[in-house]
């Protein structure tokens, strides 16, 4: 592999932009309401968002500096004013919309009334909710941590979720959100989205204890050319060796011939341990 090492420090701003943002992704949107001290709502995304801690729920946003121009955000000076946020996630239906709160509005103009969101009252803090979005989080803003000055210097805003309010349209049979329903949207590097349709969604199963591990697996497993390096992980997450039986069972059911092709197919269907079984008798 050939590697184009990037020093920080030696590259121009939009580039190295460019690099971490097209690296880091997807990355979820934290529509954010706040309102200044003259009572102006403002409505802008951010994606160097997440949540950091569930006692106390805790999210983290950046409404860093232009890159342009290097002035503050709107949304960074109103949480200056008064440390409260909405944060409102963003689905697929929503998104042009949104794209629209994005354009760089004069302060004191509301986002709402420009991008079409219609506002509703918040119970404990003074920013407006959007009704459009599935999940609005009522917050506090605990801390603001400025890396920076200029263009492209980030802020860090520290807050704590007070209140969660969730349509009931997007809550499944099991009483959590159905990720398979809620569509949320994920921002790339430059214009890039991504949706989170249910053809795009996979699951692992979590290891909740030590697995095999990829050290432990033969040679012949970790350097063979049919295996893909996805199969050879799913062998290495088993929580355990397959047993004696189910080895003599493997070699039974398909015999001594063309065995990593054969494990292949068992991966693909979901056999994991009758796979590593028949690689191993």
């Amino acid at each position: 592999m050939d590697f184009l090492t990037i020093n920080p420090k030696e590259t121009a701003l939009p580039q190295l932009h460019q690099y971490l943002l097209g690296s880091v992704g997807p990355r979820p949107i934290c529509f954010a309401s706040t309102i200044d001290t003259n009572g102006s709502p403002n409505l802008a995304p951010f994606s160097f968002f997440n949540v950091v801690s569930a006692n106390p729920p805790v999210l983290v946003f950046a409404p860093n500096n232009s890159g342009r121009d290097g002035s503050p955000k709107h949304t960074y000076l109103n949480v200056k004013e008064v440390p409260e946020v909405v944060v409102n996630v963003v689905t697929y239906s929503m998104v042009q919309q949104m794209n629209v709160a994005a354009a760089p509005w004069d302060k004191g103009i509301s986002e709402f009334e420009k991008a079409g969101f219609t506002p509703l009252a918040s119970d404990l803090v003074k920013p407006l909710r959007v009704k459009e979005s599935p999940v609005q989080m009522e917050c506090r803003v605990m801390e603001i941590k400025e890396f920076g000055i200029g263009g492209g210097a980030g802020n860090l805003v520290m807050a704590e979720v007070l209140k969660i309010h969730i349509n009931k349209d997007f809550i499944g049979a099991d009483g959590k959100i159905d990720q398979t329903r809620i569509d949320l949207v994920g921002r790339m590097g430059g214009s890039w989205y991504c949706r989170t349709t249910p053809d795009s969604l996979f699951q692992l199963a979590q290891p909740m204890q030590a697995t095999i591990g990829y050290d432990a697996l033969p040679d012949f497993i970790k350097n063979s050319r049919i295996l893909s390096a996805n199969d050879v992980g799913m062998l290495a997450a088993l929580p355990g060796w397959p047993d004696v039986a189910l080895q003599h069972q493997t070699k039974e059911k398909f015999g001594p011939e063309n065995r990593e092709e054969n494990a292949k197919i068992l991966v693909s269907e979901g056999n994991i341990a009758e796979a590593l079984a028949l690689l191993m008798y």
